[in-house]
């Protein structure tokens, strides 16, 4: 496959020090972002290796100190169908973890509403809270300074699973609902062309049952209709894959930055 331009792969040891780069890499965006933009906008990811990375910003002091918590807008990149207290959202870990302890007010904070019964009516409305705020005309895409993504065992990214009619949104949406099958259930989910316009992208990655599958977005052939994480690739961006040992006990040694 060919590769994106500016792409680059971190091997770490375990999971703890790969959440402290995350933070790392979070808090060095949004001070770039408010320097050059005056601002800072972020699509969150769900899962439990970006909760770590959420903990470590609010709970570590080097980390919140730095953090500009008044220039921060978040958003989210997808989300389930369940409302903001179920255990399955992805709102609801975000919150528990960051949002309820730092100082961000409401204003600043911009989810998917997942407990409606029409899952095409949440994506339609969460479009139109980004149009508003991006300011956005016909035919643009949202450029969010930093999205945050995970990947799933059989390579899926966001909500985009494998085979799925996300994959080919139409032309004028960058939100949409996506039947996944294999789960029975709906989700939301921002297209891969919006992870395309931010400025920075950063996938994490841990445990060896992604192993392989890992192995197959980055080193096989561009396949994305069986691997939706090869649609992630900036236009003008950085892409940052955060790999643990074990995710990446597969990959190729020339591969992996040093």
């Amino acid at each position: 496959m060919s590769e994106p331009a500016k792409r680059k792969v971190v091997l770490f040891p375990d999971a703890p020090p790969l959440a402290r780069r995350a933070a790392e890499e979070f808090v060095k965006t949004a001070n770039d972002a408010v320097a050059k933009r005056g601002g800072f906008t972020v699509a969150l990811a769900g899962g439990s290796t970006p909760k770590a990375l959420y903990t470590l910003l609010v709970e570590d002091p080097g980390f919140r100190a730095k953090l500009p918590w008044d220039r921060m807008q978040l958003f989210f990149g997808d989300e389930r169908h369940a409302g903001p207290t179920d255990k399955d959202s992805n709102y609801r870990m975000a919150n528990e973890s960051l949002i309820s302890k730092s100082p961000l007010k409401p204003e600043q904070i911009h989810r998917i509403k997942g407990e409606y019964d029409d899952t095409e009516k949440a994506a339609l409305e969460y479009e139109q809270v980004l149009r508003a705020y991006f300011k956005l005309k016909d035919g643009e895409l949202p450029g969010f300074d930093l999205v945050l993504l995970g990947m799933g065992d059989e390579g899926h990214t966001l909500s985009l699973f494998p085979g799925t009619k996300a994959l080919h949104p139409s032309p004028n949406r960058f939100v949409v609902r996506n039947w996944v099958g294999k789960l029975y259930t709906e989700r939301v989910t921002l297209t891969a062309a919006v992870a395309n316009q931010a400025h920075q992208v950063v996938f994490m990655v841990t445990r060896a049952d992604k192993a392989l599958a890992l192995k197959a977005v980055l080193e096989g052939p561009y396949e994305p209709e069986q691997l939706p994480s090869q649609l992630i690739q900036p236009t003008t961006g950085n892409l940052l894959w955060l790999v643990d040992q074990d995710a990446g006990s597969m990959l190729s040694a020339e591969i992996v930055t040093k």
